[in-house]
């Protein structure tokens, strides 16, 4: 009975290591996103000491295969192995880790206010492929934390329509742009605070939020850099709070 009990409680699930919390001597806390079960904390016992079998596995940035059993308060890791050993080089390199820990902090934010499984589903995807990406080396990283952030919110509800005002639908790729207008506005419905871009910024933005790679490629570091700071300022709004990992 005991046995069928706890072969109730446990799960399988593909999981994305957000972030970590030591816990005692020997243990350590995970967030981590799964691919079916959402935003799940839980004990990894025993991972800190030299001798634990998947301790390597459950860092931040890896993705595993784990085992999990229900808990009161925290589920239990009983097994990992590993899918993915993004981790290393991700954390090899500053630039790479400061941008992953912003995804991982969007990810935990954007979950922690939405229950559902196929959000879940859609963000676990995104984060996985954004890791991919970064870990290497396929795109500038500034690129790809740009199009993860801003597909993330996309699929929050918060996608930007970048070919017309979002105040009076104008046509136009319109180089104002307002965050808590959500998007850009035309010169007649410019509000105080709207900001001007340039059209090459505007242009870079619209293809980072589809994805369209080839069309980011080639663009002047000013431009990514303006992009960076609407990205930046646009996230933080809906979020309601600051990316401690952007500070840096």
């Amino acid at each position: 009975m005991a046995g069928s009990t706890f072969a109730s409680r446990s799960y399988r699930d593909a999981a994305i290591i957000l972030r970590t919390q030591n816990l005692g001597e020997a243990d350590r806390i995970i967030t981590a996103l799964t691919s079916a079960n959402g935003l799940v904390r839980a004990v990894a016992k025993g991972v800190r000491r030299t001798s634990s079998k998947f301790g390597a596995t459950v860092e931040p940035f890896m993705v595993a295969d784990v085992q999990f059993v229900h808990g009161r308060s925290l589920d239990i890791v009983t097994q990992a192995t590993s899918k993915n050993t993004y981790g290393p080089p991700i954390v090899a390199d500053y630039d790479k880790y400061m941008a992953a820990s912003t995804m991982a902090e969007t990810a935990e934010r954007l979950m922690d206010a939405e229950s559902d499984p196929v959000f879940g589903g859609s963000q676990f995807t995104l984060l996985y492929g954004a890791y991919s990406a970064l870990a290497r080396g396929v795109h500038p990283t500034d690129v790809v934390l740009n199009s993860y952030l801003l597909r993330a919110l996309s699929s929050a509800g918060w996608a930007v329509t970048w070919t017309a005002c979002v105040s009076c639908g104008k046509p136009g790729a319109h180089t104002g742009f307002h965050p808590a207008a959500s998007g850009p506005v035309c010169t007649d419905c410019r509000p105080p605070g709207t900001r001007s871009l340039e059209p090459a910024t505007v242009q870079l933005l619209h293809a980072l939020q589809h994805g369209h790679w080839e069309q980011t490629a080639h663009a002047r570091s000013d431009i990514r850099h303006e992009a960076t700071s609407v990205v930046t300022s646009y996230t933080q709004h809906h979020l309601e709070r600051r990316l401690s990992s952007l500070g840096f």
